[in-house]
């Protein structure tokens, strides 16, 4: 087990608060069943998901760095279980350290934003992780194992890391951006056998879908085309934006590449909660747009 608590400053960010509720229900089974204490930043706004810079690059830097702040205010490291929000706050806390050595004054200019605003200054003191890193890394994957009292055997699963996990940041811990396998380890780990496909580290086409919406689905159909050719029963993404993609608009997508798909597709808080035990009505399993019931009849809870 880990040598202390854990305990961070959770940021849900917005399409679990909405469309994909149940990854907010589902972390936050997952963290309570590992002994992870969330501190919710109800005060936190919108990342951006990379919409902000396409404006201001110094909008995305003081919303974010006020983000940033809120969890520095608790002597926290900033947690998210959202790959985009990941990718953006991470980039912006590894540039607005950068600026501190070599431009204070833009840091100065976004910190007295932040102090109109009754906000305390970033000041780059903590980090910015994902709830896969903080696993892997943090709480250890042998700890998790001994966590383990259902083990997922037979169920194969495709890891979908997307676009922003990979490769938004400078610096990446305890993964390869090009060869990511902390996923794969945390299938093992809990029982699981991971399948390996080329789609796996690419852009799940969300971001295409508002104006080039057929290339968009056509996109997620090759990814999940692949991933169910290569005998995978799920997929499973560490981004509710690629959740999106990927589950919600299935049927959508299937009428684009003109091919019945009906692959599940589960965040990865719920493949992991079910290894520990947590009942599958507590992981908003029956939310989903693509059923889950053929991954639940595989591991015999349904």
């Amino acid at each position: 087990m880990p040598s202390l608590p854990l305990k961070y400053a959770y940021f849900p960010g917005c399409v679990a608060q909405g469309a994909c509720r149940e990854l907010y229900q589902s972390t936050q089974a997952l963290t309570q069943a590992l002994g992870i204490e969330l501190v919710e930043l109800k005060k936190a706004s919108c990342c951006g998901s990379g919409t902000f810079k396409e404006d201001s690059q110094f909008l995305e830097d003081t919303v974010n760095a006020r983000n940033i702040a809120l969890a520095e205010s608790l002597n926290l490291p900033l947690l998210t279980h959202c790959s985009t929000c990941q990718g953006v706050i991470g980039h912006v806390d590894e540039r607005l350290k950068e600026r501190q050595t070599s431009d204070p004054a833009y840091v100065d200019r976004i910190n007295g934003l932040l102090q109109q605003e009754g906000c305390s200054p970033y000041k780059g003191s903590t980090d910015v992780t994902h709830l896969l890193w903080a696993i892997v890394g943090d709480y250890g994957l042998e700890a998790l194992a001994q966590k383990v009292t259902r083990k997922l055997e037979g169920l194969k699963c495709a890891a979908f890391y997307g676009c922003y996990l990979l490769r938004a940041q400078d610096q990446l811990p305890f993964d390869d951006p090009f060869n990511p396998q902390s996923m794969e380890n945390v299938f093992r780990t809990i029982g699981a056998t991971p399948v390996d496909y080329r789609g796996r580290t690419q852009c799940c086409g969300w971001p295409l879908s508002s104006y080039a919406t057929d290339q968009s689905f056509k996109m997620a159909g090759m990814h999940i085309q692949e991933a169910i050719a290569q005998g995978a029963d799920c997929i499973v993404t560490p981004c509710p934006l690629c959740h999106l993609n990927l589950d919600s608009r299935q049927p959508e997508v299937e009428k684009v590449i003109g091919q019945k798909l009906g692959l599940p597709v589960l965040h990865l808080p719920q493949l992991i909660a079910l290894a520990l035990g947590v009942e599958p009505k507590q992981l908003g399993l029956d939310r989903h747009i693509v059923s889950t019931r053929s991954v639940l009849e595989k591991l015999r809870l349904q």
